[in-house]
């Protein structure tokens, strides 16, 4: 396995983290995997950590001319501060569904603009992209199996965050094993 490590910004690290956090949280909860804990079990993480947290991170990544990272985790800090605020509120199944549906738009565009970052944020903004999505479509069509996939999309994502900034600051491997570009095999005799 190679073994470089891209160490990446301390603000890029600390967002990771908590994005990660707050994901695998939230994906537990929406997977019911464990007896007795639902997502509303993780509304105080989500509200913390990957609300506030995560847009304070945004705020210092725009500071840091990082505009990417300041654009993902205050989009995110947002996402996750608005979810965790309204979670007692009433509100339709279409109306939780479309708040999803907007906010995996925002996923989907953070996945795009992620296409040259590493596999382990790539991997986290399209699975959280999935995630909102088939949470979205469950809200609209009722349907608690839709979520337990959603779920478990999240805590990967969660996993895959949390994995690529633990890495950075325990300087552990974040690239697959493979063939350097342009090294094939060659015919000899």
């Amino acid at each position: 396995m190679d073994n470089d490590v891209s160490a990446g910004s301390t603000t890029s690290t600390l967002g990771q983290l908590a994005l990660g956090l707050t994901l695998l949280a939230f994906g537990l909860g929406h997977t019911q995997v464990i007896d007795g804990v639902t997502a509303a079990d993780s509304v105080s993480l989500a509200t913390y950590v990957g609300g506030i947290a995560l847009f304070v991170a945004g705020l210092f990544a725009f500071r840091d001319r990082d505009a990417f990272t300041g654009t993902a985790f205050s989009a995110l800090g947002a996402l996750w501060f608005t979810w965790g605020v309204t979670s007692d509120a009433q509100a339709s199944a279409n109306a939780a569904g479309l708040f999803l549906l907007l906010f995996a738009l925002v996923a989907l565009s953070l996945a795009a603009g992620s296409a040259g970052g590493s596999l382990f944020v790539r991997g986290t903004y399209g699975l959280l992209f999935l995630s909102l999505l088939l949470l979205a479509i469950g809200q609209f069509g009722d349907s608690s199996g839709l979520a337990k996939v959603a779920g478990w999309l999240a805590a990967v994502g969660g996993l895959l965050a949390w994995y690529g900034a633990t890495a950075a600051m325990a300087h552990w491997p974040t690239t697959l094993p493979g063939r350097a570009a342009g090294r094939g095999v060659t015919a000899t005799g």
